[in-house]
């Protein structure tokens, strides 16, 4: 009960709820702490990484979703396979996932405990024999992540978080970088899916800005990941605007925030889950990154 205890203490921190539905949470945090969803959550993308695995070297029948947005059979595949594990052991949650939201529809993100769940995070990557591929799973309470899951199972990296309790990568604590010179900094990117003319100009307008501001661009080709990067301090800023949705982000927010980093929208203001932008670094370099972001616009 002592664990259970401090998890309520930390959760009732957040903004406050509906009295109903802080009385639902109350119940089933006294069945589940948020460990024991992180747990479960570890078990369904493990199961999903050794899909990813074994199709990872074979041939991939792929389907586009977009011009260059691609999804494969191991892409549903591992979403059933998720969704049907956490079901098991949580039957009253909600579910969004990247698949069936493209499939029917946007999903409404509610104060309800909801597993939010990217099956395979770099697709493109894994299309293409690319290494930088994994699950992204998030539950979020009241609308706030929580607990975040991102597994890369090609090179076997395990990024964890839960709110208030730190994150880790394969079981051990890391860190955001400590650097707080925007010149020495290394920065993520992406361009997104879309290829109008207008996009593309803004995308390689914002990058030929901060270009000279930086110390070196990469673009690894997942959103997750690239958050990941910056929880272990491998990378120092990252940004995206318009990627596909709160399933990128949802697993990896958490283990940012719980490695001491920031996650704010590009423009300097609130991160908001659904609004397909997301900015990501160290307390030292935000004012800095946020200023330079706002000069390349």
């Amino acid at each position: 009960m002592a664990q259970n205890s401090r998890t309520l203490y930390r959760f009732f921190q957040s903004p406050p709820l509906h009295s109903s539905y802080m009385s639902t949470v109350l119940c089933r945090a006294r069945l589940y702490s948020h460990s024991k969803f992180l747990e479960i959550a570890v078990d369904a993308a493990k199961k999903a990484g050794e899909v990813i695995r074994e199709g990872f070297y074979q041939t991939k029948h792929v389907e586009h979703k977009g011009q260059v947005d691609l999804v494969t059979e191991t892409d549903k595949a591992c979403e059933d396979l998720i969704f049907n594990h956490l079901k098991q052991h949580f039957p009253d949650h909600k579910f969004i996932g990247e698949e069936t939201t493209a499939a029917y529809g946007v999903s409404e993100l509610t104060d309800e405990p909801t597993w939010i769940v990217d099956p395979l995070d770099g697709t493109t990557n894994f299309v293409h024999g690319f290494p930088f591929v994994c699950v992204s799973i998030g539950l979020t309470i009241g609308k706030v992540p929580v607990v975040g899951v991102v597994f890369n199972p090609i090179m076997n990296e395990l990024f964890t978080g839960i709110s208030g309790e730190g994150a880790f990568l394969n079981g051990n604590p890391i860190k955001v970088s400590s650097q707080s010179e925007l010149v020495k900094a290394l920065l993520c990117a992406e361009a997104g899916t879309k290829r109008d003319k207008a996009t593309l100009d803004a995308t390689t307008n914002r990058i030929n800005n901060l270009l000279a501001k930086v110390r070196s661009i990469r673009m690894c080709g997942s959103c997750a990941l690239d958050l990941c990067g910056v929880a272990c301090g491998r990378i120092d800023l990252f940004y995206e605007v318009g990627f596909g949705g709160p399933w990128d982000v949802a697993g990896a927010a958490v283990i940012v925030k719980e490695a001491g980093g920031s996650v704010f929208d590009p423009s300097g203001g609130e991160f908001d889950i659904t609004a397909q932008r997301v900015a990501a670094t160290n307390y030292e370099l935000k004012s800095l990154f946020i200023k330079a972001l706002q000069e390349s616009e």
